[in-house]
């Protein structure tokens, strides 16, 4: 071989392939939080973004952008570039904002693509502690015989835990007047003092308060007991099979985020998830298996999408 060619060849060998030259990540993660810090979906996106630093050998930017609900957050994220270094950890309150909000400055469904599904959470049933109702039985039995009497607490209007309701009183056939509040911490205060009678909350955010007895549990709204609450039975359980309160959290990417980024990312987080599996099962957040792959995570968030808008119609809930 002449030698200028063995030059060319040695200098080729040299230089790092393209793929080996792009390595991804190949800067800081960011992860965009519409949330204020402290909540559920505030705590799995740290506990999350912690392990990913570890595995990583970088931290991961933990940002919470709130404003308009959960407009000002997702709208940065939907707007992001797509290259899989800009991530929003959101909840199902993403599904519920076209029911809430006419005009929107992003797709939820369109804008976004599942990158990882860190969970469910389950939420419980709890009546304030003086109710005259020692079970699910006994509470629906009062309900019936006074309608629209009793009233029940949320954290605002299209809130994760104003759609447990919902879906509690078309489960049971039941009238209570909607009493919304600036927050989950107020509504459950409103329903210990007995300014309400019912809420449906996070199992973890109430569990303090069932404990110490200022509200009683009915039943749990998952398929399962839940490890922190395993006294509560399951509405199933209890003989309320069609009622159902779950939030989700999830980890979603902008819109034409390359597929091979996208299952990086979804490998890097399954492993973060993994190593704070204890401190999530701490928040009450449950894993779901069978939703595992980028694909599945997509088709979950927007299917949920979809369910939701008749939900919230049929309950006279009105885009503004």
């Amino acid at each position: 071989m002449p030698v200028r060619h063995l030059l060319a060849a040695l200098v080729c060998l040299a230089l790092p392939s393209p793929a080996a030259a792009q390595p991804f990540p190949d800067r800081q993660l960011r992860v965009i939080v519409p949330f204020a810090a402290g909540g559920s979906t505030d705590v799995t996106a740290r506990v999350l973004a912690e392990a990913l630093g570890n595995l990583l050998g970088t931290p991961v930017l933990v940002e919470n952008r709130t404003g308009a609900g959960i407009v000002v957050g997702t709208e940065a994220a939907a707007k992001a570039e797509p290259d899989g270094h800009t991530l929003l950890v959101t909840s199902n309150s993403h599904a519920i904002v076209p029911s809430l909000m006419a005009r929107l400055p992003f797709d939820p469904a369109g804008d976004f693509t599942g990158v990882f599904l860190a969970g469910t959470l389950p939420q419980v049933v709890v009546v304030t502690a003086a109710l005259p109702a020692p079970d699910l039985r006994g509470f629906i039995a009062l309900l019936q015989a006074n309608p629209g009497k009793y009233a029940y607490a949320s954290g605002g209007i299209g809130s994760a835990i104003h759609l447990g309701s919902i879906n509690f009183l078309a489960a049971t056939g039941t009238e209570m007047l909607h009493v919304p509040y600036r927050g989950g911490g107020p509504a459950m205060q409103s329903v210990i003092t007995g300014e309400t009678s019912m809420m449906i909350d996070p199992v973890a955010s109430s569990a303090p308060h069932i404990r110490n007895g200022t509200v009683r549990a009915l039943v749990i709204g998952a398929a399962t007991r839940s490890p922190i609450l395993p006294e509560v039975p399951t509405a199933a359980e209890a003989g309320l099979p069609a009622f159902r309160a779950e939030a989700w959290i999830a980890v979603l990417a902008p819109a034409r985020t390359p597929a091979a980024r996208v299952a990086r990312l979804n490998a890097l987080f399954t492993e973060a998830a993994r190593r704070g599996a204890a401190r999530l099962a701490g928040i009450g957040l449950q894993p779901v298996p069978e939703v595992a792959t980028p694909e599945q995570v997509t088709r979950f968030f927007r299917e949920d999408i979809a369910r939701l808008g008749p939900v919230l119609s049929g309950a006279g809930i009105r885009p503004e």
